[in-house]
Formats: structure tokens, C-alpha cells, sequence
């Protein structure tokens, strides 16, 4: 592997379709494309200020490394990533990869950030100003996971979350195959027309959440007072440790609560409308 040290470039794709190369201390600044058509890279207390660096790329390594603002989309169509302690200034971050681990990264402004990704892996992420992050992603594991930013985890299919504290309006939008561990959500419409969302020792917050749902399942979780109108045209199983405020026309299985506030059952629920409403003390079922 070719060692590059103590140096800088700048321009238009100023190592093009180099390949075994192993970069420290290497500034890359101004320009676009640094290494675009590559494979086989390891960047190590590199700093990124030019526009797409890393395009086309297969296996690569960034550690310690700084994606300034200006290295905005950097990580795109390229496999076999893996990235630690580093920070990422950069929005509009991974897209159309496949084979993604991020360690101890944090990226204060993730603005549409890790789009059509496969096979992504993140432990002790942080996340800013995530709008949109993670579209259409498919077989994803976190843990050690906190994000401020709306929109998020839309239209994603086998996800796997652990430990996180999830601040994001619209949050798993149109998902399938998610389950969530352990884990703080906090944002309005929370699951909208999501199959197969699993939600264990979670702490739920928000208006209107879990709406549309389709095979929901919670285990052993809490709704905050402000998470209102829930569970509406849903097929739901759940054990909710705590007092639900508010139910609206949920559409079939069962909801065991401590209590329950307003339960709202009119002329608009939707076939077979059997959903049983259940306390926790006696099992009284509300029809």
C-alpha cells in the first residue's frame, strides 16, 4: 500500500482511479472528485473541504477523520465502508451505498443524509439537523444512536434499533420490518402506514402516533400524556405500562393499558373494528 503524507491537493480529481493507497495527515481542499473511481483507500487524520470526494469507491477506511461543510456529498455510490471517530460538517452524506459501519461519528448537520443505503451498521452516533435522514434504506443496525432532524427512517425495510433517543417528526413513515429497543421517541405522526413495526421498552411521545399501522406490536411501553388520537385505522397488539390518553378508532387487536382517557369509537372506524381496550388491573375490556 502506497503512503501519502503530510500533503495536500486541491483541484479536479487530483488522484483519480488510484488504488492501495494509504493517506495521513492529507488535506484535501478546494476542488472536486479527490478520489473519485477508487479502491482500497485508508484515510487517517485527513481533513475534506472539496465536493465529492469519495464517488465510485470500493473498500475504504476513514478514521479520525474532518468532513468540513464544503465536502458536501462525499460518500456516494460506493461499497464497503468503514468509518470511525470522525466528524462529518458535511450534509447530503452517503448515497446508494452498500456495506456501510460508522463508530463513534458524529455529523452535526446530517441534512438528507444516508439515502438508498444497504447493509449499514452504527454504533455511538450522534445526529443533527437530520431532515430526512435514511430513506429508503434496507437491513440496518444501530445502537448508541441519539438524532434531532424530522422525516426520518421513511420507506426503510429490516431495521434494527437499540438505545436511542429519536427526536423526529414522521418518524418510520411507510416502513417494514422495523423493531425498536429500549429506545425514547419523540415527535408527532410517529409509524404512519408502517407493516410490521415492533416496539419494545420504548417511551412513546407526540400527537397522533401510530396511525395506519399495519401488524404493530409494542411490548412493555409507555405513552406520554401528549401522545394523543392514537392507534387510529391501526391492527394493533399492545402492553402499554402507563395511562393512554387518548384512542381513535383503532381497527382490530388489543390494547392493554393502565388506563385509558378519551376512547373515541364513531361512525368512521374501519372493518372489523374488534380492537379490545384492556386495564392492566382487571382486564376490563371497553367496547
Amino acid at each position: 500500500m502506497e503512503l501519502i503524507k503530510d500533503t495536500h491537493y486541491e483541484g479536479e480529481r487530483p488522484l483519480f482511479a488510484t488504488h492501495n493507497l494509504h493517506l495521513e495527515n492529507v488535506t484535501i481542499h478546494t476542488g472536486e472528485s479527490a478520489l473519485k473511481e477508487c479502491s482500497n483507500i485508508e484515510a487517517v487524520n485527513c481533513r475534506f473541504e472539496g465536493k465529492y470526494p469519495f464517488w465510485h469507491n470500493d473498500g475504504f477506511v476513514v478514521k479520525n477523520c474532518l468532513f468540513t461543510e464544503g465536502a458536501r456529498a462525499a460518500l456516494w455510490y460506493s461499497n464497503n465502508l468503514q468509518m470511525t471517530d470522525t466528524l462529518v460538517e458535511a450534509p447530503k452524506m452517503f448515497r446508494e451505498m452498500d456495506g456501510i459501519r460508522l463508530e463513534n461519528v458524529q455529523l452535526p448537520y446530517a441534512l438528507e443524509t444516508l439515502w438508498f443505503c444497504r447493509n449499514v451498521e452504527l454504533k455511538n452516533v450522534k445526529v443533527d439537523k437530520g431532515d430526512y435522514l435514511f430513506v429508503h434504506g434496507e437491513n440496518i443496525r444501530i445502537d448508541d444512536f441519539e438524532m434531532n432532524g424530522n422525516y426520518s427512517f421513511q420507506y426503510c425495510k429490516n431495521v434494527e434499533i437499540r438505545n436511542a433517543v429519536i427526536n423526529s417528526k414522521d418518524a418510520f413513515w411507510n416502513t417494514e420490518n422495523v423493531t425498536v429497543y429500549d429506545s425514547v421517541l419523540n415527535g408527532e405522526y410517529l409509524g404512519w402506514h408502517s407493516r410490521n413495526l415492533r416496539l419494545v421498552n420504548c417511551k412513546i411521545s407526540g400527537t397522533q402516533p401510530l396511525c395506519y399501522a399495519h401488524d404493530l406490536i409494542m411490548e412493555n411501553c409507555t405513552m406520554t400524556e401528549d401522545a394523543d388520537l392514537a392507534f387510529e385505522y391501526s391492527s394493533v397488539q399492545a402492553t402499554i405500562h402507563s395511562p393512554v390518553h387518548s384512542v381513535k378508532n383503532p381497527r382490530t387487536g388489543s390494547i392493554t393499558a393502565e388506563s385509558f382517557g378519551a376512547i373515541i369509537l364513531d361512525e368512521n372506524i374501519k372493518a372489523p373494528g374488534n380492537c379490545e381496550l384492556k386495564l392492566w388491573d382487571d382486564q376490563t375490556c371497553f367496547d
